[in-house]
């Protein structure tokens, strides 16, 4: 049996994800802060098959998160938990980055870390770090979200050849505007947008290849490789008139 930990996996795109790796063959490892949510995720994932033990655990407890990922012999840990805030209402506070930081950062760290040893021993494993296409330049609008998704996706993409000889596969996803509860506050276009079940259904296809960065949709992933790219002075005047989140 293939044990596969997902974070974030009340809503969104963690759900979409505990759903499609959802079967009779699989042990699902689920964890979400709102455990009404999370009920209803355990139940559709127990109808197609699976197996499923889930937690109402905050990424941010370090001792809750470790005790729950090595009590199985994790074989995909997908650490896919975050937060967003923006600039719409002023400057962010001191407290909202510290917040965004503790999930987004920390939260990755707590989910991930415990299980090198035990993959290491067991000479497999895989590890699953949701970043996004925002890590690639930071916009005035989430200036905290946008850092944070870099630094992910650099503690991933450093990983990858890090852990390799040790057996351990690292993937970092970066994703565009998938509907969700987190981008349902946002109130500018959102080019492109995919449902939650289409960017699952992606970024398992590129798991199963182990991509080494899985970006996505692929316009908005050449526009932002290519901002990050370009001389601040160059992009400064356009990226200060992206609209902020709230």
């Amino acid at each position: 049996m293939q044990h596969i930990l997902i974070t974030g996996a009340s809503s969104g795109l963690g759900a979409a994800l505990a759903l499609g790796f959802a079967s009779p063959s699989t042990r699902l490892l689920l964890t979400g802060r709102d455990a009404k949510r999370l009920s209803q995720v355990v139940s559709s994932c127990e109808a197609r098959g699976a197996t499923v033990v889930a937690a109402p655990i905050d990424v941010r407890d370090k001792e809750a998160m470790a005790a729950f990922v090595t009590s199985y012999p994790i074989d995909i840990a997908i650490a896919n938990a975050g937060i967003s805030a923006g600039t719409a209402g002023g400057p962010e506070s001191p407290e909202q980055t510290a917040a965004i930081f503790a999930t987004n950062v920390q939260g990755v760290l707590n989910t991930l870390e415990p299980l090198i040893p035990q993959m290491e021993k067991r000479r497999r494993g895989q590890m699953v770090i949701i970043s996004s296409l925002a890590s690639f330049k930071g916009f005035p609008g989430a200036p905290a979200y946008c850092a944070s998704k870099a630094a992910v996706r650099y503690l991933g993409e450093a990983w990858r050849p890090l852990l390799r000889p040790l057996g351990i596969k690292v993937n970092v996803i970066c994703p565009g505007f998938i509907r969700t509860r987190m981008t349902d506050a946002n109130k500018f276009p959102m080019p492109l947008m995919m449902s939650p079940e289409e960017a699952a259904s992606i970024i398992l296809r590129g798991l199963k290849q182990n991509r080494a960065r899985i970006a996505f949709p692929w316009q908005l992933y050449a526009a932002s490789w290519f901002i990050g790219i370009l001389p601040p002075s160059f992009v400064d005047w356009f990226i200060s008139m992206v609209p902020a989140k709230l």
